[in-house]
Order: C-alpha cells, then sequence, then structure tokens
C-alpha cells in the first residue's frame, strides 16, 4: 500500500477540522516575500525601476521572475522530499501531509468570507466592508450591502478552484510541490498581474501563465459543481444552464466558469462592474436576476463550495493513484 496515495484526502481532512495552522509561518508568505525581492533585483538589473519606461526589458525582468519563482517553488519542495524518501519514509510521508494541510484553503476561505456574513447580519455596513476587502482585489468603500454580498459570493466561486481544487489537481498530477508550482503561479498573479500602470508589462508574463495554469481546473471545478449543486439542495439543472450560457462572460478566462454555476444555482446575478485602484472596469453580468442576493447566500456558496471540494478529493486521490501506480 502507497501510503502517498493518503496524503491528499488527510490533508484536505486536517484543513477541514482544524483549518490553516496560523501558528506556522506559511510557506506561501515565503514566497510572496521572494517575489517581493525579486521584483526589486530584478528591475535594478534590467534598467526599469521606472514602470512603463521600457516595455520590452519590464517584460523580460517578468519573464525572468516567473521562472525562478517556480523552478524554486517546484525545486526546494522536490529536494528536500526526494532526501526524505531515501532515508526516512516515514518523515516524508508526514511532511507531504502537512504541507498539502497548509496548501488547501477552503477553510481559510470559509472563514474570512463568514466574517463578512456575521457583519452584514449585524447590518453593520462599515465593517462588513472592511471584511470583504481582506478577501477581494476590488475598492469596498461604496459597495452597498448588495454589493459586499456579491463581492463575498464571487470570492467563494472563484476560489473553490484557485484555493482548493486547482491545488488539488495538481497534487493529483505532480505531487506536493506541483501544489507548491501552482501556488507560486497563483501569487505571482496576484501580486503583480496587474493591468495597472506599474505591472501592465511587468506583470504580463504572470497573468499569462496563470490564466494557463488554472484553464484545465476552472472547467473542471465548474463541472464538478454542478453535481455538487444538486447535493447542496440548490438549483443545479439552472447552474448547468448558466453555466453553458455565461462561462465566458469575464476578461478572465476562467474566472466565470464557477461564478456561473454558482450564479445559476443560487438564482442571482453576479459580476458587473466593478472600481479597482480608483477606476471603474465595465464587466458584463453573469446569471439573472431572479431575485436579490441576501447575506444568506454566503453560507449557501460555502456549502456549495466545500460539497464541490469533496468531489474533487474524490476524483483526484483516484487520478493520484492511478499516477503513482504507473510512475
Amino acid at each position: 500500500m502507497n501510503l502517498h496515495n493518503f496524503v491528499l484526502p488527510l490533508g484536505f481532512l486536517l484543513d477541514l477540522l482544524l483549518g490553516d495552522p496560523r501558528w506556522l509561518y506559511h510557506p506561501i508568505c515565503l514566497v510572496g516575500n521572494g517575489i517581493s525581492f525579486l521584483e526589486k533585483l530584478l528591475r535594478r538589473v534590467f534598467g526599469c525601476e521606472q514602470p512603463g519606461s521600457h516595455p520590452g526589458r519590464e517584460t523580460a525582468a517578468g519573464a525572468v521572475l516567473v521562472f525562478l519563482t517556480a523552478v524554486c517553488a517546484w525545486g526546494i519542495p522536490w529536494g528536500i522530499l526526494y532526501v526524505l524518501r531515501g532515508c526516512w519514509p516515514l518523515a516524508a510521508f508526514l511532511l507531504e501531509t502537512f504541507w498539502c494541510w497548509q496548501l488547501l484553503a477552503a477553510c481559510t476561505l470559509k472563514k474570512e468570507s463568514m466574517k463578512v456574513y456575521q457583519e452584514l447580519v449585524k447590518q453593520n455596513l462599515e465593517r462588513a466592508r472592511y471584511a470583504v476587502s481582506m478577501i477581494v482585489g476590488r475598492d469596498t468603500a461604496q459597495l452597498t450591502q448588495e454589493g459586499v454580498t456579491k463581492a463575498a459570493v464571487e470570492t467563494i466561486a472563484e476560489n473553490t478552484s484557485d484555493g482548493v481544487t486547482a491545488p488539488m489537481f495538481y497534487m493529483a498530477l505532480l505531487g506536493v510541490p506541483g501544489m507548491f508550482l501552482y501556488k507560486a503561479v497563483n501569487t505571482m498573479d496576484s501580486m503583480v498581474g496587474y493591468k495597472n500602470d506599474r505591472y501592465y508589462y511587468f506583470g504580463k508574463c504572470a497573468a499569462r501563465l496563470d490564466d494557463a495554469a488554472n484553464f484545465i481546473p476552472a472547467r473542471l471545478t465548474a463541472l464538478l459543481m454542478i453535481p455538487a449543486s444538486f447535493l447542496s439542495g440548490l438549483d443545479g439543472k439552472h447552474g448547468w444552464k448558466i453555466f453553458c450560457r455565461d462561462r465566458l462572460c469575464h476578461a478572465s478566462p476562467n474566472s466565470a466558469q464557477t461564478e456561473s454555476v454558482a450564479a445559476g444555482a443560487l438564482h442571482v446575478q453576479l459580476a458587473g462592474d466593478a472600481w479597482y485602484f480608483g477606476k471603474l472596469y465595465e464587466k458584463p453580468s453573469i446569471g439573472d436576476r431572479d431575485r436579490e442576493i441576501q447575506p444568506e447566500d454566503i453560507p449557501r456558496m460555502n456549502r456549495l463550495m466545500y460539497v464541490t471540494a469533496f468531489l474533487g478529493m474524490v476524483c483526484f486521490t483516484l487520478i493520484r493513484m492511478g499516477v503513482s501506480g504507473r510512475l
């Protein structure tokens, strides 16, 4: 029996029961610090400290950032596990399980989004705006209660893939080092993948790689979310309908995949225009406004996220067993 086939189920169970081990420095914080350091270094090396002054140099520097970050994110955990497997296999298994626990974000996603819900229930809009600002990238200072609720539901839907099932997918194919690689790509996009003056050129490679890395997981997650909708007591049939119609209604090729299923299953309308860094971005809506979105849709969306995550864990564990059986 290969113990490593149980890494993903155990990591998922630990995240479900205990959440993120906040008492220990998170490895993705280390990745983020490395990205910040490399950005400053590479801008100096390539002579593009002033954003927009040398587009070609900035694009090249951003590409080097992506390469170095990806190599380190994959290579360091792979090397540690390689050494441990040779001299102490049980330690390798325990470390893999611990890292898998750290790199799954289902519990954190629920916990942070429920902070928004709790403030909305208390009708404290200012604190609800602050709580949602911790989990979304848009400007939140002027959001209405509907806008805050919509933002929370959207981020749960999108991060069901980005923070939960996509890491599982890369775990299934490439082991825990694959999870680290994916999370590094995702972190680079969240730090430098903006279309603003500072990162339009420097972050181009990171943003495109993140789109590529999420292309398959986002679609698999959306497909898993449809049966999960039925199991969650939501309208899976309508989720499928809106998915087929609106899954490409977003500038990102991936974000609307899960958001469209969520909008349909909940019978609400998501997306639409939003403010980022003081600038209004016009975006198409996703779903139909069959009813007003309500704070209760946040716990409903979390329930859908967890059922989707469970189905993903089962599917990706079976894939991992097949992959490891051929290696």
